[in-house]
């Protein structure tokens, strides 16, 4: 079969091409994310109007909240991020799948004595719970079978206090599973109709790790993004991965996730904590090459508004160190074969470290500038816009 490319030129947005989505999105095209935490979860249930087949590669390194006592406890990848893409693909329309979709972003009280957080977890268990007893069967005895499995391994010093129960739910699921997550995401996504692919880029227990200018060595995604902690102020200047003693660990990808990314539509870089989200996604050896790889257009959407990871960086300065984690994948990889497009709104967006589009331009880069934050005080990029530009580019 001869394959070979054909420039077109396209109109943002295609109105025309997105009503024919509209009507059979089962026959969408395959756009695939990097992305980690809830920065796409607006847009990613605004897509399933569109298509059923995008793509959803998933970090699973967060070290904070309830994925770190998880991970703590079972030596497992994070579930938090994976759990919430899920959720948002699920059909909602479908009987049970509100009920899932309020369990699983349930969390136990903070601040509470472990008996009474235990003591509701037995509850749900035993299906005694509100929110456990109005889900209808059969994903009723699953959930109540994922729970007493991480209750039966559940350390004693185990703390639940804002413990997230969907976290909870895959955990036993991965553990009932003799400690592998494709099975558990794919049973959900089946249990709730799933309009799309999740996936965690790897399926290690791995962590992130950050050199800053000032010599000080960073471990842990949660101490990053600001969150948590109190916020960085020297600039990242080397992210890797990582075992808990900040050793580097070089993880190659496996053979399904190279193939998820070569068979894509549309790659996208998308909006989000530029470092523990974007950029962590790309770190695992064979990520590069599967990128340079695909026969599609590669899209950077940089975050508007405040990114503590983007301390001193501009958008130029973004739109390079991309392109080096993905080109040090491999000799030979250009920034051509793995970026073609930036996606900026210079009438409505605040990027705090500058855009300098005449670098982005300089390096072979493609800007589209058009309308990405919507009506109102937010300064996020809206799903109601974000959502047509990109299908219109698949």
């Amino acid at each position: 079969m001869a394959k070979t490319w054909i420039r077109r030129e396209v109109e943002i947005p295609n109105h025309m091409a997105l009503a024919r989505l509209e009507k059979c999105p089962e026959l969408g095209p395959k756009l695939l994310f990097f992305s980690g935490g809830t920065a796409l979860k607006r847009s990613s249930a605004r897509l399933v109007n569109y298509t059923h087949n995008s793509i959803h590669v998933i970090t699973p390194f967060d070290s904070g909240g309830s994925s770190a006592e998880i991970r703590r406890a079972f030596n497992m990848p994070a579930v938090g991020d994976i759990r919430n893409r899920l959720m948002a693909l699920a059909d909602q329309s479908l009987r049970g799948n509100p009920e899932i979709f309020a369990l699983f972003a349930h969390r136990l009280p903070k601040g509470e004595e472990q008996e009474p957080l235990r003591h509701d977890l037995d509850q749900m268990v035993r299906g005694r719970h509100e929110l456990v007893a109005r889900i209808p069967d059969p994903m009723r005895k699953i959930v109540r079978n994922h729970l007493a499995m991480f209750q039966q391994n559940m350390p004693e010093d185990f703390d639940l206090n804002g413990a997230s129960i969907g976290n909870l739910v895959l955990a036993g699921g991965y553990l009932a599973n003799r400690r592998h997550l494709d099975p558990v995401i794919f049973m959900f996504s089946n249990l709730v109709q799933v309009r799309g692919t999740v996936r965690p880029v790897v399926n290690k227990n791995l962590h992130l790790a950050a050199e800053l200018a000032d010599g000080a060595l960073i471990i842990g995604q949660h101490r990053l993004t600001g969150k948590e902690t109190a916020r960085l102020t020297s600039p990242i200047t080397r992210l890797y991965l990582s075992d808990d003693t900040g050793r580097a660990v070089d993880q190659p990808i496996r053979d399904k996730m190279r193939t998820l990314i070569q068979g894509a539509e549309l790659i996208c870089y998308p909006m989000g904590s530029f470092h523990s989200s974007v950029l962590a996604n790309l770190l695992p050896r064979g990520v590069g090459q599967a990128v340079a790889g695909a026969a599609c257009s590669k899209i950077y959407v940089p975050s508007t508004g405040d990114d503590p990871e983007c301390l001193g960086l501009s958008v130029a300065d973004q739109v390079e160190r991309l392109g080096q984690v993905l080109m040090a994948d491999a000799p030979g990889i250009r920034l051509s074969d793995v970026l073609h497009f930036v996606l900026v709104d210079t009438a409505h967006g605040h990027y705090p470290g500058g855009l300098d589009l005449a670098r982005i331009r300089n390096l072979g880069v493609e800007v589209i500038d058009c309308p990405l934050i919507g009506y109102g005080p937010s300064p996020d990029i809206d799903d109601r816009f974000l959502v047509p530009i990109l299908l219109s580019l698949a």
